[in-house]
């Protein structure tokens, strides 16, 4: 077996296995970072567009910190978090997605390095999910996965076996579940690897080489068609990389370099990747065709989002900025406030967006301008990405996971 495959005692506990067959996905369910579809778009989810006092819902305190967004299955809300002086102590957290109260709560070891720069946390990677089991993965390269009911099946500490997988500012790629498999991201300039884990053994099932760099980028995903199965891409300074995820065989390479903090966006079949600029891509079986590059759009640590014709990004300024996905053309900005690390969500035709200080913001992007409908002072620090489930977006500060919802 190779190392890549081992599973040590420290590597791997296995306490349990669940069947290896998916859960039925709730379409208001938001299972990885970026959602389901690693898209950042809520699929038929109306929020409330004038934030107020009244639209908290609810606030529960959170233990230790942790920059990792909330993914919400079953009506159930997950989150991590880390504590202690060295950031060793690993939390997983369950929430109801209704009441805000905690309904379960696990603590673990690390058993990696768990150093991180100021602003990000040991719990910067967001969560997973199957619909099942959730997959809890940490800058420690420690990788847990646990049933919905919080009993541990199985874990990995990817950072014991390979501890010169990080960095000193810290490891924030947060892993993706694609049929059965979770693959996770692992790059540092000492060593770089991704790995497809088996969701129901915690076995290793690939694993390949990458490029050896410090990078901060997460996997995005290529849905599956009737004509080709679904893709994981994977994204580091030397560019882009499709891989099929059951099999870790490399499909294709984009190879002009990319960003190695905010990660590709796919709409429509198009792949949006941060490249100097912005740079759309039509995907084939074996190759990809460049189809445009933007200067004018350049997105800073939030990812790309695509909807109702136009791709936005926000830049290092808070400036957002709207280009026409089909040539790259720049169509307008609209100045925010502030500084951004969290990536915008979309639902039903409106962008909501936190800013590292606190600030909500509800923008109307059309062809011509966007607009700035509500904003809303949460007063507390935001880095995370927001989550969308049933109505409620849910966000994590420093402190609390806060849930916004239009009254009932």
């Amino acid at each position: 077996m190779s190392r890549g495959q081992r599973i040590s005692g420290i590597g791997m506990l296995c306490l349990g296995l669940l069947c290896s067959s998916s859960a039925d996905v709730q379409a208001e369910d938001w299972l990885q970072f970026r959602g389901n579809a690693t898209d950042s778009v809520a699929v038929n989810e109306a929020l409330p567009t004038e934030l107020s006092g009244s639209t908290i819902a609810w606030k529960s305190e959170l233990p230790g910190r942790g920059v990792s967004g909330p993914i919400i299955a079953n009506g159930q809300v997950y989150l991590s978090s880390s504590s202690g002086y060295s950031q060793d102590r690993l939390h997983v957290l369950c929430f109801d997605a209704d009441s805000g109260n905690k309904a379960w709560e696990r603590q673990f070891h690390a058993t990696g390095r768990t150093m991180t720069h100021e602003k990000m946390s040991n719990a910067t990677p967001t969560m997973a999910s199957d619909g099942q089991r959730v997959f809890a993965f940490f800058s420690s390269n420690d990788l847990i996965c646990l049933d919905s009911s919080g009993r541990l099946l199985w874990f990995r500490g990817l950072g014991s076996e390979f501890p010169n997988a990080s960095n000193s500012l810290g490891m924030s790629s947060s892993p993706v579940v694609v049929g059965g498999i979770v693959v996770v991201q692992v790059e540092s300039d000492a060593e770089a690897f991704a790995c497809g884990i088996d969701i129901a053994s915690g076995e290793t099932k690939w694993q390949i080489e990458r490029p050896r760099a410090a990078n901060w980028t997460s996997p995005s995903v290529i849905p599956a068609t009737n004509k080709q199965p679904a893709l994981v891409l994977l994204q580091s300074s030397k560019g882009l990389t499709a891989v099929d995820p059951q099999s870790g065989k490399i499909q294709w390479n984009f190879e002009k370099g990319a960003s190695t903090i905010p990660s590709a966006t796919v709409s429509k079949g198009t792949v949006y990747v941060p490249s100097n600029g912005l740079t759309a891509l039509r995907p084939g079986t074996e190759q990809v065709e460049e189809l445009w590059n933007s200067g004018n759009l350049s997105p800073s640590t939030p990812s790309p989002v695509v909807m109702d014709g136009m791709a936005l990004v926000v830049n290092s300024s808070g400036v957002l900025t709207a280009g026409n996905p089909e040539n790259g053309e720049r169509l307008w900005q609209l100045r925010l406030r502030g500084a951004f690390s969290s990536t915008p969500v979309v639902a039903n035709g409106y962008l909501y967006a936190f800013n590292e200080a606190g600030v909500a913001f509800v923008v109307k992007p059309e062809a011509d301008k966007g607009t700035i409908v509500s904003e809303m002072d949460l007063a507390e620090t935001i880095l995370c990405s927001p989550g969308v489930s049933n109505g409620g977006l849910f966000v994590r500060s420093d402190r609390h996971l806060i849930k916004l919802a239009t009254p009932k």
